[in-house]
């Protein structure tokens, strides 16, 4: 489309299902070139994917024609497809129901980069679902907790 111009960042956070501490360090980063692919590949641009064993942030600015809702039903259905395809588990594979997205402006682009790139180091002194929360709160999101994650099983 001409004279359409867009600048959309978008932070996206998903979680293995029940949290379980199950992407190994022998494959993570294979993964995380693979749904950084499957953003590419929906005409999104990834900017960072990292994440640690028990969840992935994705850091990229969104296409306007692509929805939010249509880009995680890609990113983790197909990378839930590959985990599973290259038998990567023990057992079948899968992504916690739901995700979180934030949005950010253009002068946030090298924190929220610099954040996503230091995860394993970040998660030495908070948990994933403790993060998660942080980020619902500052971003002023109103949930119930116990919506938010399924039960440990």
């Amino acid at each position: 489309m001409s004279n359409t111009y867009h600048q959309v960042y978008i932070q996206a956070v998903f979680a293995v299902k029940y949290r379980d501490a199950v992407i190994e360090k022998e494959w993570k980063s294979e993964l995380l070139s693979v749904i950084g692919n499957l953003i590419n590949e929906t005409g999104c641009k990834t900017i960072i994917v990292n994440g640690t064993e028990d969840h992935v942030h994705c850091f990229l600015g969104l296409k306007p024609t692509v929805s939010i809702s249509e880009l995680m039903k890609i990113v983790k259905g197909r990378s839930s497809k590959y985990i599973n395809d290259h038998n990567l588990t023990k057992s079948r594979f899968e992504w916690q129901e739901g995700y979180g997205v934030f949005s950010y402006s253009q002068s946030h682009i090298d924190s929220v980069y610099k954040y996503i790139e230091n995860q394993e180091k970040h998660h030495k002194t908070q948990n994933f679902k403790d993060e998660y929360l942080s980020f619902l709160d500052k971003f002023k999101i109103t949930f119930e907790e116990k919506y938010v994650f399924k039960n440990l099983i």
